[in-house]
C-alpha cells in the first residue's frame, strides 16, 4: 500500500478543538470521483485515512469521470465537466482500468471550465491549487481514476486534511461486498468505518463485528445553502463561494460531530 498524505493547507479552528480520534483511527471507502461533491467530501475529511475503491466497476453516468460545476452567485445554474473515457473491458471495466479518450483535450477542457466558471472568485488561488495538480496529473497520466484521485485530495490538502490514501487494489480481500469493506478497514487498521447514506441500505455488520470494527453512520446537515447543493455540485462551489478557511471549519465540525457520536 503506497500511502498518499494531503496533510498542507490552513488549519482549521473546529478540528482543533476536536476529541481524540478513536485508536486506530475512521477511515472513509469510496470511489474515486472527479472535483467530488460536498457531501463526499465532507465524509473524506471526517475520516483519518480514504481508502480509495479504485478496482471495482467503472460506471458511466456516474461522479467517477464528471462533475456538475455550479456558478457561484447562482448554484442552480450548472454545467457537466465529462471527461470522455475508454473502457478496455467494456462493461467489466475496473476504475483503475479506465483510459481518457484524449488526454490533452481533457486537460484543455478541465482547465477551461473550471477558469471559466471560478477564475473571478476571490477565493480563486485556493481553487487554481486544486486545478494546478489535476492538470500535473492529466500531463502524466490517461487513467481517470488517478485524475479523479487527485482532485480530491488536492481538494483536501487546500482544507488542511492530515489523513492519507490508499488504494483499494493492493489490499487483498474476500468478494463478499460487505466482506470486502470489512477487509479494507481491518487491514488499514482502521477501528470505525464511516459509512454513508446510501451504503447503509445493503451493509451486513457480521463481517464487521467479527473483526470488532464500529460502523459510523455519516450524514451531512440539510439546513443552509451550502448544505442545500451538497449532494449535488462540484466541492469547488463551495471553494470558490466561502473560500478554503471557512469550508474547512464547515468540515472540521462535522467530523467534530461524529468523533462526539463515537464518544456517545
Amino acid at each position: 500500500m503506497t500511502p498518499t498524505s494531503a496533510s498542507c493547507g490552513p488549519a482549521s479552528t473546529a478540528a482543533s478543538s476536536a476529541p481524540d480520534p478513536p485508536r486506530g483511527g475512521v477511515c472513509a471507502i469510496h470511489q474515486p470521483n472527479l472535483f467530488p461533491r460536498l457531501s463526499t467530501l465532507a465524509k473524506l475529511y471526517a475520516a483519518d485515512r480514504w481508502i480509495v475503491l479504485d478496482d471495482v466497476q467503472f460506471t458511466r453516468r456516474d461522479y467517477q469521470h464528471r462533475a456538475r460545476l455550479a456558478a457561484p452567485d447562482d448554484p442552480a445554474s450548472q454545467q457537466w465537466l465529462t471527461l470522455p473515457t475508454h473502457l478496455p473491458h467494456r462493461r467489466s471495466t475496473l476504475i483503475r482500468q479506465a483510459r481518457l479518450v484524449d488526454r490533452r483535450r481533457s486537460r484543455r477542457t478541465v482547465q477551461l471550465l473550471v477558469r471559466q466558471y471560478y477564475g473571478r472568485s476571490p477565493h480563486w488561488k485556493a481553487v487554481s491549487e486544486v486545478l494546478d495538480a489535476v492538470l500535473d496529473t492529466l500531463d502524466a497520466s490517461d487513467r481517470i481514476a488517478d485524475v479523479s484521485r487527485t482532485s480530491a485530495t488536492a481538494l483536501l490538502a487546500v482544507l488542511g486534511w492530515s489523513g492519507e490514501a490508499l488504494d483499494s487494489s493492493e489490499i487483498p480481500t474476500r468478494p463478499g461486498r460487505s466482506e470486502r469493506l470489512a477487509d479494507l478497514a481491518a487491514a488499514t487498521g482502521s477501528s470505525h468505518y464511516l459509512c454513508g447514506t446510501g451504503g447503509l441500505r445493503y451493509l451486513e455488520a457480521d463481517p464487521f463485528e467479527a473483526q470488532s470494527i464500529s460502523v459510523l453512520p455519516f450524514r451531512t446537515p440539510v439546513d443552509g445553502l451550502l448544505w442545500r447543493w451538497a449532494h449535488r455540485t462540484s466541492s469547488l462551489w463551495a471553494l470558490s463561494t466561502i473560500g478554503p478557511d471557512t469550508l474547512a471549519n464547515q468540515l472540521a465540525a462535522q467530523r467534530v460531530a461524529h468523533l462526539l457520536e463515537i464518544r456517545t
